[in-house]
C-alpha cells in the first residue's frame, strides 16, 4: 500500500536500509512517530512486516520493502520503486551491518569477506542506488552508518573495524565532490549499542546505550550541518583522542584490553 499522498511537498521521506532490528528499526519508528514517511528495508520481508504491524497508528507511515544490500541491482530497484510509490526520498540511511568478534586464533578470511560485503560494499551499493536520482534533483542526503571502531584498530575487531574504516575513508573521499552536486553525504559513528550483534561481545562495553537512545541522537542531528553524527559524545571523543596517540602509547593501551 502507498503510505500517503505524494502531492505533499513538505512531507519528509526516508529510506532506511538495515531497518529490521537495532538502530535501524528504532530510527524508523522514531521518524514515523514524527510524521515521516519511512521505507524500511532489509533482507527479510517477514521481519519488516512485523514492524509495520506492531503499532496500527504508525502503519500509514511505514512501507516495508525487502532488499539485500549486497545486491546492487535489487537495492536500486527497491529505491526506485519506493520513489515511484511515495515520491522523492530526501534522506537515505545506509544502516545495514554485520559483526563478529575475532581473536587471532580464530583468524578467518571468510569473516573479512562477509563483513566487507555487508558493511562496506553494502554502503557502496546504497550510494550507487540513490545518488543518480538525488544528483538529478540537486538535493537529498545520504547517511552512512560507520562506527567509532573505524577510528583505529581495536582488539578482536580486525575484520569489523577494517570494514568501518573503509566506510569512513570512502565517505571522506567522496564528500567534496558530492557537496558540489547539492547532495549531502554524512556518517553516523555509534559507540556500543545494545543489539543482537553486540551481545556477541564477552567484555564490558563502556557507555552502552539502547537502540532507542541511538535513534534519539540521530534524530536530533538528522538535519544538522556536521559531517559526522557521533554518540555517545563522551565515548566518541575518547576514541578520537586515542586516534591522536603515537603508536607506542596506543599499543600500550590496547595490549591492556586483551585481558
Amino acid at each position: 500500500m502507498a503510505i500517503n499522498s505524494t502531492s505533499n511537498d513538505q512531507q519528509r521521506r526516508a529510506f532506511i536500509a538495515g531497518a529490521s532490528a537495532g538502530i535501524g528499526r528504532a530510527l524508523a519508528l522514531r521518524l514515523a512517530r514524527l510524521g515521516w514517511q519511512v521505507v524500511i528495508s532489509s533482507r527479510r520481508q517477514a521481519a519488516l512486516d512485523e514492524i509495520v504491524a506492531e503499532d496500527a497508528s504508525l502503519t500509514p507511515y511505514l512501507l516495508a520493502r525487502a532488499a539485500d544490500v549486497t545486491d546492487v541491482d535489487a537495492l536500486r530497484t527497491a529505491f526506485d520503486n519506493a520513489e515511484a510509490e511515495i515520491g522523492a526520498i530526501d534522506t537515505l540511511v545506509l544502516n545495514a551491518g554485520d559483526y563478529d568478534p575475532m581473536r587471532l586464533d580464530e583468524f578467518d578470511p571468510a569473516l573479512f569477506d562477509r563483513l566487507m560485503r555487508v558493511n562496506f560494499l553494502g554502503a557502496v551499493n546504497g550510494i550507487a542506488a540513490a545518488m543518480p536520482r538525488m544528483r538529478e534533483r540537486g538535493a537529498g542526503q545520504i547517511l552512512v552508518t560507520a562506527s567509532v571502531a573505524g577510528y583505529r584498530g581495536l582488539p578482536q575487531a580486525a575484520a569489523y573495524g577494517a570494514s568501518k574504516a573503509a566506510v569512513l575513508n570512502m565517505a571522506e573521499a567522496l564528500k567534496p565532490e558530492v557537496d558540489a552536486t547539492g547532495v549531502r553525504l554524512r556518517v553516523i559513528n555509534p559507540g556500543f549499542v545494545r543489539t543482537q550483534l553486540t551481545a556477541k561481545n564477552d567484555f564490558t562495553m563502556p557507555q552502552l546505550i539502547t537502540p532507542e537512545q541511538a535513534a534519539d541522537y540521530i534524530t536530533r542531528e538528522i538535519d544538522g550541518s556536521h559531517f559526522e553524527i557521533v554518540f555517545p559524545k563522551r565515548f566518541g571523543w575518547t576514541l578520537k583522542l586515542l586516534r591522536m596517540l603515537p603508536y607506542r602509547l596506543y599499543f600500550a593501551i590496547t595490549r591492556r584490553m586483551l585481558g
